[in-house]
């Protein structure tokens, strides 16, 4: 199968409209065998995906260790591989591990380092978790106030952009890495960035999505302006918009309030109108825009992937789109064409 390709910023790179999201095989919330690791980034394969993600935090290393093993056997420059920085390992050795939502992880520690030397280290070490030679696109991970609080950020943006940003725009000067950006989950923090390099790539979660739009709108246009892209990621806002409003639903990891319920509610609604799921138009809207290069796809198992893919070919009609915006659900210049 082969899926569209789009430029990523201005690196040089192509990559596919959908990429593959590799918290899942870092045993996100639930434990994922080897084998079934395996199943699922061979079904995105299958399928045409050659864009993969992994970064540290994914398992305290797991997931880069799966995906590496898996990448190795493909020509290298068949794919494009994006991984985090950010993120120290460090062995636990004796030491009693924090919990970050993975379970069966690797013996390893989490320590935030946006140091210039941090950085260099975090990249390093990515490599040999890998057990590749290059890696092609590297984000600076959950840099910003939503991860750290006001007062710890207020720390460690400086050191961030002063240090750890002018260790990443080195790794891009010697070629070491093609593209360079921010995985975050909001928006400040990339506009924040762009005062700071030329940057290629944001990989952006939950924050342009059916459900949410407006806060996204001065990173849209700043992206396109300069020539920079976006991978959206978290297009289903941790769970609702594929599942609709139903007990138990998720938004943004937690319960959702009433306004998102019925927001959602509505959505759904004119969803079903059309004949199309919620879920399809979730997945399928970020790419209406012209600064968003990819959707990340985050599954752990071939079923899902399978699910996702076939989301792809479903038909959606424009007047969909258009009885979103006379229900004052999506704006009218957002909605696409």
């Amino acid at each position: 199968m082969t899926i569209a390709t789009r430029p990523l910023g201005r690196s040089g790179l192509d990559v596919t409209t959908i990429s593959f999201g590799g918290a899942g095989i870092g045993n996100l919330y639930q434990a994922v065998s080897d084998e079934a690791a395996h199943e699922v980034l061979q079904a995105a394969w299958d399928a045409g995906i050659r864009f993969f993600d992994t970064a540290p935090r994914y398992g305290h290393g797991l997931s880069e260790r799966r995906l590496g093993d898996f990448l190795r056997s493909k020509p290298r420059g068949s794919y494009v591989l994006s991984t985090k920085v950010g993120r120290i390992l460090t062995p636990l050795r004796g030491r009693e591990m924090g919990f970050y939502g993975f379970v069966d992880v690797l013996p390893f520690e989490q320590e935030y380092d946006y140091s210039y030397d941090g950085i260099l280290r975090s990249h390093e070490a990515s490599l040999h978790r890998l057990g590749l030679d290059r890696i092609d696109v590297l984000y600076m991970h959950d840099i910003g106030v939503d991860t750290h609080g006001v007062e710890q950020n207020a720390e460690y943006f400086p050191v961030a952009m002063s240090g750890g940003l002018k260790a990443m725009q080195e790794l891009r000067a010697s070629g070491d890495v093609k593209a360079i950006g921010l995985g975050v989950n909001e928006v400040e923090v990339c506009l924040q960035a762009l005062d700071h390099a030329e940057i290629d790539a944001f990989l952006l979660a939950g924050r342009f999505t059916l459900l949410e739009q407006e806060g996204a709108r001065p990173l849209l246009e700043a992206c396109v302006a300069r020539g920079t892209s976006l991978v959206i990621g978290g297009v289903f806002n941790s769970g609702i918009l594929a599942t609709g409003a139903v007990p138990g639903a998720h938004y943004n990891y937690a319960e959702p309030p009433a306004e998102i319920v019925e927001r959602v509610n509505r959505l759904e609604r004119i969803c079903r109108s059309h004949g199309v799921p919620l879920a399809v138009a979730a997945q399928r809207f970020p790419l209406s825009h012209p600064a968003v290069a990819s959707v990340l796809i985050g599954v752990s198992s071939k079923r899902n992937l399978d699910r996702n893919m076939a989301a792809m070919d479903v038909a959606i009609p424009d007047a969909l789109w258009a009885d979103l915006v006379a229900e004052g659900l999506l704006a009218p210049d957002l909605a696409p064409r």
